[in-house]
Parts: structure tokens; C-alpha cells; sequence
């Protein structure tokens, strides 16, 4: 004996089936003026659906001067310049950030990475996590990395 729910599910099935694939992930290239080199062995960001997870990017060198930035407060703008350019260039904005991870080589940087980290968000902050690490990659006084959601 046929079951008359059988129709009924095959086309539930044949519905929902666009929903239950999975979205393509999308890498956004490294760029050359990474501590990777021209061609790091990761990418920039890597989308998800609609989350975009930020690699750690460094202020390991201001382009203004092509070196090293003078001071923290420099550091902190090179990047966050760096993580603006990423998270933009993947088509979200900075207020679509919901993590953030500063990893600084001197604790004594805090005030005025927060100086500068302000500036690139509106309220609501993403949540966030200020680390101090020892020496970073290129001499770098941070490393930041994280996490936005579109339509957050």
C-alpha cells in the first residue's frame, strides 16, 4: 500500500534541497607587502556564507615611509588601515565586525591603540581581546585579526 504522504515529502524535499547546499566559501588573496612575502601561504580573508574571517595583519610597515612605524600610535592606524582595506574589499564595513583580536608586542600600547581603534567603529564596539605577545612578525607593534557578519 502506497503511503499518501510520500508525494508530499518528495516535493518537501525537492524545496528545501537549495537551502541545504552548502554556500561556495570565497579566499581573498594576501597581499605582496605581507611578513608572507609575495605569495603567503594563507589568504587575506575567507567568506562563509555571510562571515568573513580576517587574518592577522600586521603594522609591520607604514606606507607612508616604506619602514617600520615610528611609534604605536602610527602602528595602530597602519593596522587598522590594513584590516579596513580587507574588510571592505570583501564588501562588508567595519561595523559589520563582530570580533576583533589585538595581539601587541608591549602591553604599554593599550591606551593608544585605543586611541586610533576607536575611530573606525560606530557603536555598537565589536567584542574584542587585547593580547600581549612578545615579539611579532617584522617587528611589528600589532597583529590584529577577525571576525564580521553581514547584516549583523
Amino acid at each position: 500500500m502506497k503511503s499518501a504522504f510520500a508525494p508530499v515529502l518528495g516535493a518537501a524535499l525537492l524545496l528545501a534541497a537549495p537551502a541545504l547546499a552548502a554556500e561556495p566559501v570565497k579566499h581573498f588573496a594576501a597581499g605582496a607587502g605581507t611578513p608572507g612575502g609575495a605569495s603567503p601561504p594563507f589568504s587575506a580573508a575567507v567568506q562563509a556564507g555571510d562571515t568573513l574571517y580576517v587574518a592577522g595583519t600586521t603594522d609591520g610597515t607604514d606606507p607612508a615611509t616604506g619602514k617600520l612605524p615610528v611609534d604605536a600610535a602610527t602602528g595602530a592606524k597602519v593596522v587598522m588601515d590594513n584590516i579596513k582595506r580587507t574588510v571592505e574589499g570583501a564588501g562588508y564595513t567595519m561595523d559589520d565586525m563582530v570580533w576583533v583580536q589585538i595581539f601587541t608586542s608591549d602591553l604599554k600600547y593599550y591606551a593608544d591603540f585605543n586611541a586610533v581603534y576607536r575611530t573606525y567603529f560606530k557603536s555598537p564596539m565589536p567584542a574584542r581581546a587585547f593580547v600581549g605577545a612578545g615579539s611579532l612578525l617584522g617587528g611589528a607593534h600589532f597583529e590584529v585579526m577577525g571576525i564580521a557578519v553581514k547584516g549583523k
